[in-house]
């Protein structure tokens, strides 16, 4: 069995019939990340795509930007050899010299809630400012019918979820090809995120422009956050955003939309990126 699921006894009761049974569960693990040996954060996650997470995490706080900021990811304490991917929580990335590290006192920040990012205005006008990858003039414009399909497709990559029911999921869409780049897994919806957008990093890919960032849950701030460090000009959710989210992507210049379900959604930002099947695409107008 994967690392990403775990075995458990269960009694499922049905009309006041009992059955025990095997059942599949996602797995949850907490996963220490640090940077240049000194501890940052600790989340709890899905064991897989630890580095992605790791790089993605530290793209999302604005640390870095680019792969070759990046010397090494590997596992503490047994970085080579068998069973070091399987076994270790504790993650280092390794910055090449010259890139600074995090500040000793944005450890305690991230450790009380490592699930939270930054909350009001002035975290939006931070992030704006620290954002490398404006994403306000990217000329990315979609069709309403591809963003009713973007969750049918992510939904057909979820394995895992198929196995355990219980895993919020990330995917990436290159919107010029319509292709499904990267899709992601994780009990946290802010974790499936940084494992996309690390993975991109590591590839090299970024900034994501013309690109477009499905989640399976709903769009906070953070996760709006997230793919606007990256570069990602339009953002789409099965469910709500928060005000926060809204006014990030507004501020920002992405594209927001929510409750994509069935045959319909909402947009609450960044309208002029999503056009009417069959109608002719507007030429975008200068910032």
């Amino acid at each position: 069995m994967a690392r990403s699921e775990s075995r458990v006894r269960v009694v499922r009761v049905k009309a006041g019939e009992r059955d025990a049974r095997a059942d599949v569960l996602a797995a949850e693990e907490p996963l220490e990340i640090r940077v240049n040996g000194r501890r940052l954060a600790v989340t709890m996650r899905t064991p897989t795509e630890d580095f992605s997470l790791a790089v993605g995490f530290l793209l999302s706080e604005g640390l870095i930007g680019a792969a070759d900021e990046v010397r090494s990811v590997r596992y503490c304490g047994r970085d080579f050899g068998p069973g070091a991917e399987e076994t270790d929580n504790t993650v280092d990335v390794v910055l090449r010299p010259g890139v600074q590290a995090p500040a000793p006192e944005m450890e305690r920040q991230v450790l009380m809630s490592s699930a939270c990012g930054l909350c009001g205005r002035t975290s939006i006008e931070n992030v704006r400012t620290q954002s490398r990858f404006p994403v306000d003039g990217d000329p990315m414009q979609v069709t309403e019918s591809f963003v009713l399909q973007m969750p049918e497709v992510l939904r057909e990559r979820q394995k895992v979820f198929d196995r355990t029911g219980g895993l919020h999921a990330a995917g990436l869409f290159n919107t010029a090809t319509g292709e499904l780049v990267a899709v992601r897994e994780d009990v946290g919806r802010h974790n499936a995120v940084d494992k996309v957008l690390g993975w991109a990093l590591l590839e090299g890919m970024l900034p994501l422009s013309g690109h477009a960032l499905m989640v399976s849950g709903r769009a906070s701030f953070e996760l709006t956050q997230k793919a606007m460090m990256a570069g990602v000009p339009m953002l789409a959710s099965v469910s709500a955003p928060s005000s926060l989210a809204v006014d990030l992507a507004r501020e920002a210049g992405m594209t927001l939309a929510g409750f994509v379900r069935g045959d319909r959604f909402v947009i609450y930002a960044g309208e002029q990126r999503i056009v009417a099947d069959g109608g002719a695409v507007p030429a975008c107008e200068p910032h």
